[in-house]
């Protein structure tokens, strides 16, 4: 008998190792695993699977399986796991199913689950259950689904027609658009040359060019933009721009050319060629013209300005007053004719002749403006200290500043007259104001009185060529600045300008 309680007690040791290696194993594994018997019942859950459905120590044991399954599958898992239990065998459970497990708080997670038998002659069958939570993987192949359904979105919508081909320059892809610009359905364009789509000579170089990409390396079109021609199939050409990208896709070596039809950019810049000539070509005119009215019609104007004032001296005694009244606006129309034509003159010359920028010193300038136009007693002009120094051509600031204070002091219709020419810092531009307590300005001609020749007092009571306001605009708008006023009727105007202190390039 001791040799057979020997052989027993040696049997009972190997049984309970073998048990223990199993709970060791258990323990000491990261996935999460289970074992059920047929009636399905929870023999054994792993530390893992506990923390991974959030229970407790021990809290699952003697429990069924479906308590880890949603209620809405746990009716069907009962008959699907009695078939499993009479024909055990290793397999991955749910073969093109999504399975979902439940944590203890009711929620959901989507699972893969792989069966074990456990085979034991002794015992009762039981499997072992690996479970992996793929919540993960999930999220990266559903966003994976939306970036493809987003990638295919832009291709199927997009404006510009995309072509993908290979390092042999066959089609692989074309989208809707390049459908619609090129003429040809995909059906007929895939597994052809991308060379159908190309005139002479850019067909014949095409080869040539992709080889020698392949086998050198250097780049010409890849990354960078071009302008070329497109070839309908109905064999109309048309102006594209094409970029092209290179990627990787599965192993192969793609390409992909993004193509725009600008056929009418092309037509509009050779419209905005046409007008530039045409504008060109009217801009000379406007100059002879200002010549011929400086040479040809200030001699004659002259001439009778000087006979004018030799009958008004020598003759006066001939007229009576009427005559005399004649002979002085004759006089002051001769001179308002020639302040226009000279007017004409600087407006033509602003912006085609030009003098070198340099600083100009504005205390200095405007003082000088005020001395030249000497205003009567009555009028204070006065100047705000500090101005300060642009950058500019010097006759065109004087024109800006002389204008506008002329202006001021012409039309004072006060017995004490003031006039304030000043300045103010914004950053990136100086705003400048000439200020006058004058009559003012009604807010329906604030726009009138900056185009050439228009007043708004009569010429016969007031000197004015109706120019200086519109040069001062035109000045103002070539130094990128802009001009405007404030006014009030019966108690005076302001106008107002900006100069950039950085004077913008113009493409």
């Amino acid at each position: 008998m001791t040799g057979f309680d020997n052989r027993q007690d040696q049997a009972l040791t190997h049984s309970t190792i073998a048990e223990r290696s199993l709970q060791w194993l258990l323990a000491s594994a990261t996935d999460a695993m289970l074992i059920i018997d047929k009636d399905g019942q929870l023999v054994l859950v792993n530390p893992a699977l506990e923390t991974l459905f959030g229970y407790g120590p021990g809290e699952l044991q003697g429990k069924s399986l479906e308590a880890l399954i949603p209620e809405r599958f746990r009716h069907g898992h009962v008959g699907l796991r009695g078939n499993y239990f009479k024909r055990p065998h290793p397999r991955a459970m749910g073969a093109g199913v999504e399975l979902f497990a439940t944590r203890k708080n009711g929620t959901e997670f989507p699972v893969e689950v792989s069966l074990s038998p456990l085979p034991d002659n002794d015992m009762q069958p039981m499997v072992m259950a690996t479970i992996h939570d793929i919540s993960a993987r999930k999220q990266a192949e559903h966003a994976l689904q939306e970036s493809e359904a987003r990638m295919r979105a832009i291709f199927e919508t997009a404006v510009d027609a995309i072509i993908t081909i290979d390092e042999r320059g066959t089609i692989d892809r074309v989208n809707p658009a390049a459908e619609r610009m090129f003429g040809y359905p995909e059906a007929e364009v895939v597994g052809r040359n991308v060379k159908i789509l190309m005139p002479a000579p850019h067909r014949e170089a095409h080869d040539g060019y992709l080889q020698h990409y392949l086998s050198t390396g250097e780049k010409r079109i890849i990354g960078k933009g071009r302008e070329v021609q497109g070839l309908r199939r109905d064999g109309s050409l048309f102006p594209m721009d094409l970029a092209v990208t290179e990627m990787w896709l599965g192993g192969r070596r793609m390409f992909t050319g993004l193509v725009r039809d600008i056929t009418e950019r092309k037509h509009a810049e050779e419209k905005a060629q046409q007008l530039l000539q045409e504008l060109t070509s009217a801009n000379e005119e406007l100059t002879n013209f200002a010549y011929v009215v400086s040479h040809d019609l200030k001699a004659p104007l002259r001439g009778i300005g000087s006979l004018a004032d030799w009958l008004a001296h020598d003759y006066s005694d001939k007229f009576n007053d009427e005559g005399k009244e004649h002979m002085r606006l004759l006089i002051n129309r001769v001179h308002r004719m020639g302040a226009l034509i000279d007017g004409i003159l600087q407006y033509s010359r602003v912006g085609r002749i030009k003098e070198a920028a340099v600083p100009v010193n504005l205390d200095q300038l405007v003082a000088e403006v005020v001395d030249l136009l000497a205003p009567p007693e009555q009028i204070k002009v006065s100047i705000m200290p500090g101005m300060p120094t642009v950058v500019g051509e010097p006759t065109r600031i004087q024109q800006l500043f002389h204008n506008l204070v002329s202006n001021a002091v012409k039309y004072m219709d006060k017995p004490q007259g003031e006039v304030e020419v000043g300045w103010a810092d914004e950053g990136e531009q100086w705003r400048f104001h000439v200020r006058d307590n004058g009559p003012g300005i009604a807010e329906r001609h604030f726009e009138r009185i900056f185009q050439l020749f228009q007043t708004l007092a009569p010429r016969d009571r007031v000197e004015s060529t109706g120019v200086g306001l519109a040069l001062v605009k035109k000045i103002v708008e070539m130094y990128q600045g802009r001009v405007w006023l404030e006014s009030e009727l019966g108690k005076g105007t302001t106008f107002y300008f900006t100069l950039p202190k950085k004077r913008k390039n113009k493409e």
